[in-house]
């Protein structure tokens, strides 16, 4: 299949329709079989539940073209899991988990003149999400469902380098105790925008949040987990019930320690030990890692050893094996990488 005629090294992190999309329908307690469909609009009732209360979640994945020209997703079955733990959360029905990986490998095969040839620093992100769709008025879960998965062809996320960020401590809270932190919903989202926006005002790339409760613990970021280097080479990230289970971050955890011989650590991350550590930065999907290079915290600054000019030496080892497992340049580990036929 010819490849579409766009220009790979000059695209953004924005969304462009492709060919084929996955939708599903849930209705009378089950799920229709599935289909893929050119049409890119939904039609719904000015009620629908996920309008009106919300009831929504989603995933984000990619699919790259590695080094000896394969096309392959990266971890999907982590994300198929990840969507059924935040569906049970949201009273929702669970997409089958094999299902999911399916509907992926469907999108993927389906729009590959959409996928970024090796090289390009471009891949094609997968958004998979489920929302309520029948009209509810009064307070309750929906009882009709679609689960949806569109691709778009995205840059990467950092032109020119992961430069590091400036981030800020933020005033507001990302999530409460025992609420829904830990899943992927639309509404963790939306109350993150005017916290976001108002740091961008201000100057800085991004917020931590602390924790709700006590305010003693670092968090996470709107849409990112933490990640520390301390000063004798220790990955240490922020253990917490309202993170979010970031599969880049617990991906990296792994190439730590069994790719290179890191001692890895999750725990509870007080905010006051942070000027101790040598390395920060955001781990997710999107950027893989943002280095940090400076926290502000209402009048002070914390500066990492690692400065503002480029990725911490310990960061950068991360960084580059991680991404060289996902462009097929170094070995992955077993199940890792599903490859697209």
């Amino acid at each position: 299949m010819d490849k579409k005629n766009i220009d790979w090294s000059n695209l953004g992190f924005g969304y462009i329709k492709t060919d084929k999309r996955y939708v599903s329908a849930y209705k009378n307690g089950a799920w229709d079989e599935g289909q893929l469909i050119e049409d890119d609009m939904i039609t719904m009732s000015e009620c629908a539940c996920v309008l009106q209360y919300s009831q929504t979640i989603f995933e984000g994945l990619k699919a790259y073209t590695t080094q000896d020209g394969k096309i392959v997703v990266f971890r999907p079955d982590l994300n198929a899991e990840r969507l059924a733990n935040s569906a049970r959360r949201m009273e929702m029905p669970v997409f089958p988990e094999d299902r999911f990986v399916d509907a992926v490998e469907q999108v993927v095969r389906a729009n590959k003149a959409f996928v970024p040839p090796y090289g390009t620093g471009a891949t094609l992100y997968l958004r998979p999400y489920m929302f309520g769709i029948n009209p509810v008025i009064g307070v309750k879960p929906a009882e009709e469902f679609q689960f949806r998965i569109f691709a778009t062809p995205v840059g990467p996320y950092f032109k020119g380098g992961a430069k590091p960020i400036t981030i800020k401590v933020s005033d507001f809270d990302r999530a409460a105790p025992h609420g829904t932190g830990n899943i992927k919903a639309g509404l963790n989202y939306a109350m993150s925008l005017h916290a976001i926006v108002t740091a961008h005002k201000e100057g800085f790339d991004e917020n931590m949040y602390l924790d709700a409760g006590s305010r003693t613990k670092v968090e996470e970021t709107g849409g990112a987990n933490f990640l520390f280097v301390t000063k004798d080479n220790k990955i240490v990230t922020p253990k917490s019930d309202s993170i979010l289970p970031s599969i880049t971050r617990r991906s990296l955890m792994v190439v730590a320690k069994e790719y290179l011989g890191l001692e890895v650590e999750e725990r509870e991350v007080y905010f006051d030990e942070v000027k101790d550590f040598a390395e920060c930065g955001l781990c997710g999907t999107a950027a893989v890692i943002s280095p940090v290079g400076k926290i502000y915290d209402h009048g002070n600054e914390i500066c990492f050893p690692s400065g503002m000019e480029e990725m911490g030496p310990v960061t950068k080892k991360l960084y580059d094996t991680l991404t060289g497992i996902q462009m097929g340049r170094i070995e992955a580990p077993k199940g890792w990488i599903k490859v697209i036929d």
